[in-house]
């Protein structure tokens, strides 16, 4: 049985997803709010329904918002020794920006790598 699939790219897809536009065509917006995904690209008319992100987003945000301030704090602590409630409130408040930041982003990578890879009812094209 011959390939017939066109390849999609997978490099351009995550840096619209991570854009958090439309992984097809990269100029309709992913998001119908903040996380929430539209039915349909508005551009190319992509069906976005079936994309399954699940908890994955939350775990990438996760992972790297603490690795990040892992070297924050032992940096910051050896440094320059702050008062440990001004630290707290800081790091804490570095942690809540970097996440809400983070989160949308890399649903909308994880989007792009499941429409890159025809994953979950994206292996058909848009009619």
């Amino acid at each position: 049985m011959a390939n017939t699939e066109i390849e999609r790219p997978m490099k351009p897809a995550i840096w619209r997803g991570l854009s958090r536009k439309c992984p097809s065509c990269g100029k309709g917006h992913l998001f119908d709010g903040y996380l929430k995904t539209k039915e349909t690209c508005d551009v190319c008319q992509l069906d976005l329904s079936s994309h399954r992100a699940d908890d994955g987003p939350a775990y990438l945000t996760i992972l790297v918002v603490g690795h990040i301030l892992g070297f924050v704090m032992h940096f910051v602590w050896v440094n320059f020794r702050p008062e440990p409630l001004t630290m707290a409130l800081t790091l804490t408040t570095l942690c809540v920006v970097l996440a809400l930041v983070l989160l949308p982003r890399f649903k909308g990578m994880v989007i792009a790598i499941q429409w890159s890879k025809r994953m979950h009812g994206f292996g058909r094209e848009p009619v």
